[in-house]
């Protein structure tokens, strides 16, 4: 694809300006709770939707600058934020259903040191020391199974059967074996990201070609130098796909294990504490803190990815 002209560029910058004052002046009447939405309304937001389509295209095609992509992704979520707030309130839906984002961003502005809290308990505490203990144990464990096959066929099978394990099962056992606090969700952590990693660490490990493994041979390179100078380097795109599987796998795991008992906080306790208050602003607060949470801890592992593996044809070709 050709990169946009300057021209165009500056065409397609006044074109979002002109749809973010059209888009205001839409928001006004409906915001003003003036009964149902009429047929001027439908054709007016029909049009901006429209417009919101031909923006998004030509922002995508803009190239040349890193941050074409980050400019796609914000544009379409602002259009997604706007059409959102435009319909929930011109037709009027109760909080309890689907609560404007107007009200969640409230929602978050005056809750903000309770979930700094809950963010606290949640994230760095049970989900930062379950995803490092889980991915960890998975690497070592598949390490031993490389070194020692015999191991395979003993460990294989009891790593599968903890995947298999129901997570709704697993967590009120792990409350009452490690207590309500932050460690019983650690532990369940542990248990979701373990056997990610160690499939993805043994498939890696097979990634090698014969080729190159033949030659290491012929220098009389042991396992540790083989492992070290070929086949970790060759594991490592496997190696970055599990650790940002497991990293939202982690936060999902804890969130579901706080329903079962935890202390007074943590997001999984503030979603089921305030769901049952019908405070449904601060649940979909709670739940807006950790999918931004989910989706920067991708977006670093992603990063540190093509800094870690530039070479791999997989993250050249990107």
């Amino acid at each position: 694809m050709k990169p946009v002209a300057t021209p165009s560029i500056w065409i397609t910058v006044a074109v979002v300006a002109a749809s973010a004052f059209g888009a205001g002046l839409l928001l006004h009447p409906a915001a003003q709770g003036q009964g149902m939405p009429t047929a001027l309304f439908w054709l007016c937001a029909t049009a901006l939707g429209a417009l919101a389509v031909w923006t998004l295209r030509r922002v995508a095609a803009i190239q040349g600058t890193r941050l074409d992509a980050v400019l796609t992704a914000g544009l379409f979520g602002l259009w997604v934020l706007y059409f959102w707030q435009l319909l929930v309130v011109a037709f009027e839906v109760p909080r309890v259903l689907l609560p404007a984002p107007s009200l969640i961003a409230q929602s978050l502005i005056d809750n903000a040191p309770k979930l700094w809290g809950d963010f606290t308990q949640t994230v760095l505490k049970a989900v930062v020391a379950g995803w490092v203990l889980g991915c960890g144990l998975g690497f070592g464990v598949a390490i031993a199974i490389d070194r020692l096959p015999f191991l395979q066929r003993g460990l294989l099978p009891l790593a599968s059967l903890t995947s298999t394990v129901p997570l709704v099962a697993v967590a009120p056992i792990a409350v009452m074996w490690f207590g309500f606090d932050w460690q019983s969700k650690a532990a369940v952590v542990v248990l979701m990201t373990f056997f990610p990693m160690l499939i993805s660490t043994l498939a890696g490990l097979q990634a090698a070609g014969k080729l190159e493994r033949e030659l290491m041979h012929s220098y009389a390179a042991g396992y540790g130098r083989t492992l070290l100078s070929l086949r970790l380097p060759a594991a490592t795109p496997f190696l970055f796909g599990a650790l940002k599987v497991n990293a939202t796998l982690a936060l999902i795991g804890a969130i579901v294990a706080e329903f079962f008992g935890s202390p007074t906080s943590g997001l999984g306790f503030r979603i089921s504490t305030e769901a049952a208050r019908m405070n449904m602003p601060l649940v979909w607060g709670a739940i807006v803190v950790a999918a931004v949470t989910g989706s920067v801890a991708y977006a670093l592992l992603a990063q540190l990815e093509r800094r870690a593996a530039f070479w791999h044809p997989s993250i050249r070709g990107q």
